[in-house]
């Protein structure tokens, strides 16, 4: 068997070209669009099946160069701390606090539920964590970056896990969300209390609004994910002697810092730039994550996965019917929220929109779901999540 190894620029070029197939998937396939399907992950799972058969067949096997990999999803995370922002969590009140604690709750359930499947199969009940909050309300890039450490921790095949069950988490959230809110919505007999005129926009602080992109302003913002970044590996080097962390943790506390203390200051850090690094960073370490799937490491694993995975929407229904719905009111806007918890609790924030935007379209706008779903789902979960994460990875 022929085997290419890929320097890390050759790497970057091939997750490139990922890229570029799974955007013309995504924009030729209705499927992956009604299911919002990430460009990277269309194509890179083409790009692993393609891979296996090749390695199958004895014909070629393929591996490369991982460190881009590695500073794209530093870079990524540490974008993700600049949007722990305490000044919104206070903001947006009590329902975005109570909701951020359902969805901290639910990050705990799916691990400890993964956990224990993981033992009932006598397999390493960390494996359980791959299907557990790291898939799920991680999505793939959580999924990503947790697989290789939980690899290197000795639980095989925990990458080709993490990322198939993020894939599925992405199409039963979708598929789960609406049936659960419309339950809801029709049993009750709720509606939309919004005139005719009302409106679905998230009304957004004006000092989160950064106008157009700059040459000035996208420098700043990587000084400022250049600093956080290296100021985190002093941080991660302190808190690795006392627990095992993810390699980026440094540097998403570092940047949350930052960010609050801009804020305090009354200063302005440049949040649309920052975002705009950390989504291409996410693409491309998406991209070269995929790239990197080994599918052959989960025929040994192929019941577990779909028991755990099962389990896993069992729990996301029954959560989201009896307690999502019943502590946010058992209003309509809490049926609302309900599907789009189960949208980002099994996959991502825009499946979270796109549930809540099917509900709204039918019933009548829903406002406050509108801007406490995407408030959580987009800025302060993935930050509690690792958290979480790191915490089982410590006591398993």
């Amino acid at each position: 068997m022929y085997a290419i190894q890929l320097d890390m620029y050759q790497a970057a070029a091939v997750a490139a070209l990922v890229l570029l197939f799974g955007r013309f998937l995504v924009r030729n396939l209705d499927l992956l669009r009604r299911y919002c399907i990430p460009e990277p992950v269309a194509g890179g799972v083409v790009f692993a099946l393609a891979h296996l058969a090749l390695r199958q067949a004895g014909i070629l096997e393929i591996s490369f160069d991982s460190t881009l990999q590695t500073f794209f999803m530093v870079v990524f995370f540490c974008s993700v701390g600049f949007t722990a922002c305490f000044r919104l969590l206070k903001k947006g009140g009590l329902q975005v606090l109570l909701f951020l604690g359902i969805a901290v709750m639910m990050c705990v359930l799916q691990n400890s539920l993964g956990a224990f499947i993981a033992s009932a199969f006598d397999l390493d009940p960390r494996l359980g964590l791959a299907t557990g909050s790291i898939p799920m309300v991680g999505g793939h890039g959580t999924a990503a970056s947790f697989g290789p450490l939980l690899e290197k921790a000795g639980v095989s095949g925990a990458s080709a896990v993490a990322i198939a069950s993020a894939t599925f988490g992405l199409v039963a959230g979708c598929v789960i969300g609406g049936p659960t809110a419309v339950s809801r919505i029709r049993q009750k007999k709720l509606h939309s209390f919004e005139t005719a005129t009302g409106s679905n926009e998230v009304v957004v602080d004006k000092n989160e609004v950064t106008g157009a992109i700059d040459s000035s302003r996208f420098l700043n913002a990587a000084l400022c994910l250049a600093l956080a970044i290296g100021a985190g590996t002093v941080v991660s080097a302190w808190l690795n002697k006392v627990f095992t962390f993810p390699i980026y943790i440094g540097a998403m506390l570092v940047a949350a810092f930052i960010r609050n203390t801009t804020d305090m200051a009354g200063k302005e850090i440049p949040m649309e730039e920052i975002s705009t690094i950390g989504s291409f960073s996410l693409s491309l370490f998406l991209g070269l994550a995929m790239m990197g799937l080994k599918l052959w490491e989960l025929a040994d694993l192929a019941i577990p996965m779909v028991v755990m995975l099962v389990a896993q929407t069992v729990l996301m229904m029954v959560y989201a019917y009896f307690v999502v719905f019943n502590l946010l009111g058992k209003n309509y806007d809490a049926a609302v929220m309900t599907s789009g918890f189960c949208g980002f609790g099994m996959g991502a924030t825009p499946n979270a929109m796109a549930n809540m935007q099917a509900i709204t379209q039918k019933y009548g706008p829903a406002p406050t779901a509108y801007f406490v779903v995407p408030l959580v789902g987009s800025l302060f979960i993935d930050f509690m999540n690792t958290i979480i994460i790191t915490s089982f990875l410590n006591l398993l």
